[in-house]
């Protein structure tokens, strides 16, 4: 909100999140200037992206430099990432659609649950579910 009000307004985000997914969103939806994931040299790093932004460069940690890599640059949405988040929960399909419906969250069928997962396996390369939430977890989506 405030930067729709105030563009000129340069925002530092100071988090111990370090989900790649959101890192993205906050840089590239909500336009962020820096990101600073809290941690042993977070002061360190904080001090950095003050200098930066004040610079009007773009600071991120580390930790999350991947984020904004074009190879990372994946074509999922935040329907995906809680799709991952609850087979990460040990839920089957039933469970998640019963999940998705009490929260008014679409599509909550089975069918497009099922499209869904086969399209994320597609797209991360991974040879069963079991595999999908691994490599989910080692990118940081979940």
């Amino acid at each position: 909100m405030l930067k729709k009000e105030y563009p000129d307004l340069k925002i530092i985000v100071y988090s111990v999140e370090d989900r790649l997914q959101k890192v993205r969103t906050l840089i590239n939806q909500h336009k962020a200037n820096a990101y600073v994931c809290k941690g042993r040299r977070g002061l360190t790093e904080l001090n950095a992206a003050i200098n930066a932004v004040y610079k009007n460069d773009r600071y991120l940690s580390h930790q999350v430099t991947s984020a904004l890599n074009p190879k990372t640059d994946l074509e999922i949405d935040d329907f995906d990432v809680e799709l991952l988040r609850r087979l990460s929960l040990g839920l089957s399909q039933d469970e998640i659609s019963q999940f998705l419906k009490s929260n008014n969250m679409a599509p909550f069928g089975l069918s497009s649950i099922e499209k869904k997962i086969n399209k994320l396996k597609i797209q991360f390369a991974a040879n069963n579910t079991i595999h999908l939430v691994s490599i989910a977890k080692d990118i940081g989506l979940i």
